[in-house]
């Protein structure tokens, strides 16, 4: 009989897996909250004209989407942002802005698989709703500079880079180009690192644009002060903030969704070896698309995917190890009671029990078993303390893993005799 086998692109978590997730996850809560960001999420499904509506009908092409038992067509979500923009939509006038939401949701998408990228993903996603002023751009860029530093990244190992799309359009607006053309004008130049000087270049031929001004806004060699004084604007106070060498500006950066209405950015390891671990702009009009000009809203945000993440800190050897060592310190037991006769195991159990109310991480066996594998059971579990119920009835042998000290104590004396071990301080 053949075993049915996991879909392509998609994971199983083991314990370790999960252990990993659950730091990574940790690491993104932890942060968030530290910016004054609360958590939310949505559903996983959702109708397809969410995501056609926002991207065109060709997003389908990499959605997991199916005709429901409703006659519905709907679709697992790709990402959060649609969702974002309904919820507030729908949820106004009962909160007061500008809001600051953060989510962590799994994503699907049809797509083929490739470093980095899976069918499916997790992603931090963070936004700033109905604040328009800079101050936000550069929150939300902190925010990701400070979510890479969390997991042990410096600046040495990643740098954010940032562009303010509005320099491109006032740049293409006076070449004479229309809104349609600058769209597509900006498709190709978001492929620039995929495709080479030479292919955009070409492919930049139909718009009559001038090589040589595009090369001059590529190398950032004409019009930084007039094209953008925003992105000079959020550099200056990043560097204010201490940030100044984990970003760079970065005109060839656009982002080629056309939502994007201003500052943009993405964060990318310095040996340039994986695909970007972070994105996200301000969509000031895409609130307003979705809800059919209901209610419009700036806004700002970006989302940092799970799998390239994962793959950085593996090559980073101090984010590697700050996520071991953190795992183990939340893995590992703090005590193993060890059931050396049967006749005391229900003694045992009622140690455990109040052991386990007292907050202490504690297994014990579940069926018979020698000592000595009871002992070494201890061992790979972590476990810093054994406490042994054998022959010294009512007393209880305490042994201190790591030392091989042992103690012989009553059992009302345990409590205090742990948290001697746990906390000398105490």
């Amino acid at each position: 009989m053949t075993q049915i086998q996991s879909l392509p692109g998609f994971r199983d978590f083991l314990p370790d897996d999960c252990a990993r997730r659950n730091y990574v996850f940790g690491k993104w809560r932890e942060v968030a909250r530290r910016y004054g960001f609360v958590e939310w999420d949505g559903p996983v499904l959702e109708p397809t004209e969410l995501y056609t509506k926002k991207s065109g009908p060709e997003i389908v092409a990499q959605l997991f989407n199916f005709t429901d038992k409703g006659e519905r067509e709907v679709a697992l979500r790709p990402e959060l942002t649609p969702t974002l923009a309904r919820v507030v939509a729908a949820h106004d006038r009962e909160f007061k802005k500008p809001l600051k939401w953060f989510s962590i949701p799994q994503c699907f998408r049809y797509e083929k698989q490739q470093r980095g990228r899976l069918r499916e993903h997790f992603q931090f996603n963070a936004d700033i709703i109905g604040e328009a002023s800079l101050d936000a751009d550069v929150e939300s860029i902190a925010l990701c500079i400070d979510l890479l530093r969390a997991f042990g990244f410096g600046s040495s190992d990643v740098v954010v880079r940032i562009n303010d799309r509005a320099a491109w359009v006032k740049f293409l607006t006076n070449g004479g180009l229309d809104n349609e053309q600058i769209v597509e004008f900006l498709h190709v130049i978001d492929k620039i690192d995929r495709r080479g000087i030479v292919e955009t270049r070409k492919a930049l031929e139909p718009f009559g644009v001038e090589w040589y001004d595009v090369q001059a806004m590529l190398d950032n060699s004409a019009y930084p002060e007039d094209f953008s004084p925003k992105l000079n604007t959020v550099l200056q106070r990043l560097d204010e903030r201490g940030f100044a060498d984990f970003v760079k500006r970065d005109f060839s950066l656009v982002r080629g969704l056309a939502y994007y209405t201003g500052v943009v950015f993405e964060a990318f390891d310095r040996g340039g070896k994986l695909r970007a671990l972070a994105g996200g702009g301000r969509y000031d009009n895409l609130i307003h698309q979705l809800s059919d000009g209901a209610v419009s809203l700036p806004a700002i945000g970006f989302a940092m995917g799970d799998v390239v993440l994962g793959e950085l800190i593996n090559e980073i050897p101090a984010a590697k190890t700050q996520m071991e060592t953190t795992i183990a310190s939340k893995q590992d037991l703090d005590i193993y009671i060890v059931i050396a006769k049967e006749e005391r195991r229900a003694d045992a159990l009622v140690q455990v029990q109040s052991l386990r109310d007292a907050d202490y991480r504690v297994d014990y066996p579940l069926s018979p078993a020698k000592v000595g594998k009871q002992f070494q059971t201890a061992e790979q579990l972590g476990a810093r303390v054994a406490i042994l119920f054998g022959d010294e009835w009512p007393e209880v042998k305490i042994k201190h893993m790591s030392s091989g000290e042992q103690m012989l104590v009553p059992p009302e004396t345990i409590a205090l005799r742990l948290s001697e071990i746990f906390d000398p301080s105490s």
